[in-house]
């Protein structure tokens, strides 16, 4: 395990990562607004404005999502501003990893560093021949 401490964040990463969990959020709540409208429209007469609001719930899948989008950027690149400002002084969030795969790829040899032993003929000694 690797005690690692995230110091900051790109801000234009944060943000688009954020905007795109808001959009899926707002889709969510996009189509529950769309249902809601669909069904109340549904339920007045025409006269009263009833295919209006309907056609609002349909608007609504699309327009809720994009502002959701825009609002979760803007959130996300002042949240990583405001992150990077305050790891500044407080020296950032301390996290712990663990590899998940503990046997993948070769592990460093030991003597990382260390000048490579002499090549080894078979049969003769090391060194110069005497």
């Amino acid at each position: 395990m690797a005690n690692l401490v995230l110091k900051r964040g790109g801000v234009l990463s944060i943000a688009k990562i954020e905007a795109l969990i808001m959009a899926c959020f707002g889709l969510i709540i996009g189509l529950f607004y769309g249902l809601f409208l669909g069904a109340l429209g549904a339920m007045m007469p025409a006269s009263r404005g009833g295919a209006a609001v309907g056609g609002f719930g349909i608007l609504a899948v699309f327009i809720v999502p994009v502002i959701y989008a825009v609002i979760g950027f803007i959130a996300g690149a002042l949240g990583a501003v405001i992150y990077n400002f305050a790891a500044g002084f407080m020296g950032g969030i301390e996290i712990e990893l663990e590899n998940a795969t503990p046997n993948y790829g070769v592990p460093p040899p030991q003597n990382y560093g260390a000048p490579p032993p002499p090549p080894q003929s078979y049969g003769a000694p090391y060194g110069p021949p005497r």
